[in-house]
């Protein structure tokens, strides 16, 4: 492994921001292949809006991004190219509404070197006396949009996710970075958890405000940080009311969200709960195609009226 410091650079100046003691917590929040409802990127989103970030250590993408794989976006305007959108892995450091600082790594998640890069996390968590890492995003579920959001919480040590309830046995799913960030941290003694935000699978695809309201919510309460997550009611509440207007124009979406509450219901109201994965209920891509159905069924009533 080559030397895990060369993958970044720090910010001094900042740096010298977070000294006297402060023990910050680190957000973690990067796009990775598993985001349903754009859940953790619509959060990362709400908190460099909302606060103010100044740029503490930046990756080296090139180092770390396969860009054929996932190419960044340029724009062609008639005759020339007038933008690129460079692709970053960075960590800002932001205050919350009371003033405490906190750590924020956004950006895109590595393709290669991973271990190198969670080498790399390693020093940054220690040099800063980081006491805590969270992270979250969505995964697609077999729930409903109308019942309560469940998460997933997982974490190095027992204690620091006691008060969420597992709905999962043993299960093998692809890894992502953040995830061997946190099994890394953890065998190196460092406390860190996550938030896995259960999300309807019919909209997984689409930006779910709701999902990162209950991202930040269960952010808040396990770090005591005031993040103003109460400002993304307001999304949450509309998007909430466009889905249940298509809900409610097509008997078969009706019938298929109706489906799936009764075995909500079931489930959380079961002792022997089997897992939601495991489930007979529509694919990801039967129910897309229904709301894609009803979609193109509204935009002709549209053209025709």
């Amino acid at each position: 492994m080559r030397d895990p410091e060369l993958l970044y650079t720090i910010d001094e100046d900042v740096a010298a921001d977070l000294r006297g003691g402060t023990e910050p917590t680190l957000v973690h929040l990067v796009r990775g292949f598993v985001d349903a409802g754009n859940a953790g990127q619509l959060a990362s989103e709400h908190l460099t809006e909302h606060f103010t970030a100044r740029r503490l250590v930046t990756f080296d993408v090139d180092e770390l991004l396969d860009y054929r794989s996932r190419r960044p976006t340029m724009t062609f305007d008639a005759t020339r190219w007038s933008d690129y959108e460079e692709p970053e892995l960075v960590i800002d450091v932001l205050r919350d509404l009371e003033g405490v600082p906190f750590l924020l790594l956004h950006g895109s998640e590595p393709d290669i070197r991973w271990e190198s890069w969670v080498a790399a996390m390693r020093q940054v968590v220690e040099r800063f006396g980081v006491h805590l890492t969270v992270g979250a995003h969505g995964i697609p579920m077999g729930v409903p949009h109308t019942r309560p959001i469940a998460v997933t919480a997982h974490g190095t040590r027992p204690e620091l996710v006691a008060d969420h309830t597992s709905w999962f046995g043993t299960v093998q799913v692809p890894a992502g970075a953040s995830a061997l960030l946190e099994y890394r941290l953890g065998r190196w003694g460092h406390d860190a958890l996550g938030f896995a935000v259960h999300v309807p699978h019919y909209i997984s695809q689409s930006g779910y405000p709701r999902a990162a309201l209950a991202a930040l919510t269960h952010v808040e309460r396990t770090t005591g940080l005031d993040l103003a997550s109460a400002r993304l009611e307001a999304a949450a509440t509309e998007t909430t009311a466009e889905i249940d207007e298509q809900v409610a124009a097509s008997p078969e979406i009706g019938a298929v969200v109706h489906a799936l509450e009764q075995q909500y219901d079931a489930y959380a109201g079961s002792v022997a709960r089997p897992s939601l994965l495991s489930a007979d209920i529509p694919t990801a891509d039967e129910l897309g195609a229904e709301f894609e159905r009803f979609l193109a069924q509204q935009d002709g009533d549209t053209h025709g009226s």
